[in-house]
């Protein structure tokens, strides 16, 4: 949680012809420093995904139940079960290496990008209000999406496909659909990227705040836990309707058949209208029992990391 951050001044005298250079040096951070940054963000998502990527899988089988017709959904349990009972173990981890190829970059870049961004809003309109967070996030998270957004389509691909391999997977998408299939549903993908992050890291933020102004909490595990809770609930309830509706469009088909849904509100109008308002929460639990520890594991860690890196906290 960061307080009002103003540009720092040299406080030693500077001769007039390396004053441009000493303003640059002390206005920017070291690249050290910034590679910390985004290097302790990556790796907390990374980590947090390898622990739940198995639930990620879970909700991708969800949330391709029924594709354009109504019928009696299977459960969490059920899907778990026939997973095991037809694929194996290994099937809970489909897709796990662009998974955390995809964290690393989206990650970092994601919570990145969130504080760098509320930096230029307060420096812009002198104000780090509850929308200027939400405003921070979404530019993140919509950054970050429009660029990993091909290791995201391959990752999803490959969970409903267990004999399917990283490569051959990219090379088959082109080869058949061509490179634009790899930004496929990149626009509810930044949609639902922006409202996760804008309702993740702007509930951290300003529940760490309310938290430490109003009770007894100080900075430290118990103050990142609770804000962590809270974060995760709040944006489950937010982005399950729009990573179920990313997730039909990145893996529709183009080639050889007219496409089921022609973008992200015509996905979302069939969906309703054939199988009814609650599949937009098709998977929703898995989704919060992924997303849940997820975001606790990943803020938990990154204070961690931070912290150990002799960063600022969150």
């Amino acid at each position: 949680m960061m307080g009002d951050i103003s540009p720092p001044v040299a406080s030693i005298p500077v001769v007039e012809g390396n004053a441009q250079a000493m303003n640059s040096k002390t206005l920017l951070p070291p690249l050290s420093t910034v590679a910390s940054h985004f290097g302790t963000s990556g790796l907390s998502v990374a980590l947090a995904t390898g622990v739940t990527h198995p639930l990620d899988v879970l909700k991708v089988r969800l949330q391709m139940q029924h594709v354009g017709q109504r019928g009696p959904l299977i459960g969490m349990t059920g899907i778990f079960l026939q997973l095991m009972k037809q694929e194996g173990p290994r099937s809970l981890y489909l897709g796990l290496t662009p998974a955390l190829t995809r964290s690393v970059l989206y990650g970092g870049l994601r919570l990145g990008l969130y504080e760098p961004t509320k930096v230029c809003f307060d420096w812009a309109f002198e104000s780090t209000n509850v929308l200027v967070k939400i405003a921070s996030g979404a530019f993140a998270g919509a950054v970050a999406t429009a660029l990993t957004n091909p290791v995201e389509v391959v990752k999803v691909r490959l969970q409903m496909n267990p004999n399917a391999v990283p490569i051959a997977e990219v090379r088959e998408v082109v080869s058949k659909e061509g490179i634009g299939a790899l930004w496929k549903g990149v626009g509810p993908a930044m949609v639902r990227a922006a409202a996760l992050t804008a309702s993740q890291l702007a509930t951290y933020d300003e529940t760490k705040r309310i938290l430490v102004k109003r009770t007894s909490l100080e900075e430290g595990f118990h103050l990142h836990l609770c804000s962590s809770v809270v974060a995760g609930v709040v944006s489950t309830l937010i982005t399950a309707p729009i990573d179920m509706i990313k997730t039909r469009l990145m893996l529709q088909q183009n080639s050889g058949s007219v496409r089921i849904y022609r973008n992200g509100f015509h996905c979302g109008y069939k969906v309703i209208r054939k199988e009814g308002p609650l599949a937009l929460y098709k998977g929703g639990f898995a989704i919060f029992a992924r997303l849940g520890p997820q975001t606790m594991i990943t803020f938990i860690l990154c204070e961690k990391l931070r912290s150990l890196a002799g960063l600022h906290k969150m």
